[in-house]
């Protein structure tokens, strides 16, 4: 079994910072893209950052140069730094990774089970 555990979702004002944090454990052989999602109330989800294996990145326009992505491949962990937070940036934000596992030579994909950031004006 494969689980992606988020942290560091909250409830804070415009401009501040939050920092969230995905970790994936269980039978891992390898994670490849590692990515972060949110879904808006009324909104379609939407990719927010994403990371490969060898550390490229890509992110949505409407967080680019606010929002950082990056991992921890020794903990198998992927983070989202995310600063000059917006009301707009208010939404369920996932973590998704596509993992290799011990028992199987191809990729699966897998999803945390979510964490609320809420941005007030």
């Amino acid at each position: 079994q494969v689980q992606l555990v988020e942290s560091g979702g909250g409830l804070v004002q415009a401009g501040v910072s939050l920092r969230l944090s995905c970790a994936a454990s269980g039978s891992i052989f390898s994670i490849k893209r590692m990515a972060w999602y949110r879904h808006a109330p009324g909104k379609q989800r939407e990719l927010v950052a994403a990371i490969s294996s060898g550390g490229s990145t890509n992110y949505a326009d409407s967080v680019k140069g606010r929002f950082t992505i990056s991992r921890d491949n020794a903990k198998n962990t992927v983070y989202l730094q995310m600063n000059s937070l917006k009301p707009e940036d208010t939404a369920v934000y996932y973590c998704n990774a596509e993992i290799v596992r011990l028992i199987s030579p191809f990729a699966t994909e897998y999803w945390g089970q979510g964490t609320q950031v809420t941005v007030s004006s």
